[in-house]
């Protein structure tokens, strides 16, 4: 082929995006002298885009953040010998990956005649979503007032912080636990715990129902009977 002939070859142009934002169609409303109710329409577009593309953002970030999160080591013994991670542990696990993507979280607690955790997690852009679960003091033990409200405090925020990210137990040994006996899996007993915060359960009565002095001692063999009774708690309030 000649020179000639190459020179007068046509490259083909690669596809061009000739979708507007909403920013630039309002700066060129703004430039073409558009009305006031034009311009107020165009601003109210944009806000809802900037939210959309911040939604966005947040969901690819807990979504990146989910598949490097690793199982959270129980590094705490409670009673009956059964091991389960407090809250430091999992700050550990969850801290140093959410915050590589952008994301944080805080804690919100008020009180009535229950107490109320709400987990914010965040992301930089903007973009954050809330999560609460209430539950009465804890009374078990020997607590005062004060160290009921603070263990409560601290059992909601593990979980708060637990369901803001979509983690879960990775055992499940329900099944083989009932059928040996023995006393509740760790994945059991945070079932039952749960519902009973869920449901604001009267623990002492709650207790007596299941023949024990506390909560630890219910055996595998009743979990089944323990969340019915618990759910149908939930059906009577």
């Amino acid at each position: 082929m000649s020179a000639v002939a190459k020179t007068n070859e046509v490259t083909p142009l690669a596809p061009v995006n000739t979708a507007l934002t909403p920013m630039e169609m309002l700066d060129r409303a703004v430039s073409s002298g558009a009305g006031i109710d034009v311009i107020a329409k165009l601003m109210d577009l944009q806000e809802r885009w900037d939210k959309n593309q911040h939604r966005k953002a947040f969901d690819a970030a807990i979504a990146d953040a989910k598949a490097e999160l690793g199982p959270i080591i129980k590094n705490r013994q409670g009673h009956n010998s059964k091991r389960y991670a407090d809250f430091a542990a999992i700050a550990r696990t969850v801290d140093p990956i959410i915050s590589k993507h952008g994301l944080s979280y805080r804690f919100r607690t008020t009180q009535d005649d229950r107490i109320h955790v709400t987990c914010v997690l965040s992301h930089r852009d903007g973009h954050s979503e809330d999560n609460t679960i209430a539950g009465p003091a804890d009374t078990t033990g020997n607590k005062n007032a004060i160290q009921a409200i603070g263990s409560t405090l601290t059992y909601l925020q593990r979980y708060s912080l637990m369901q803001a990210l979509g983690l879960a137990a990775s055992e499940d040994d329900d099944g083989r636990t009932a059928e040996e006996g023995g006393p509740l899996s760790d994945e059991q007993a945070e079932k039952i715990q749960a519902l009973i915060v869920e449901v604001a359960a009267d623990i002492p009565r709650f207790c007596k129902y299941m023949g024990v002095a506390r909560i630890d001692e219910i055996q595998a063999k009743d979990f089944n009977k323990a969340i019915q009774a618990l759910e149908a708690k939930r059906v009577k309030s």
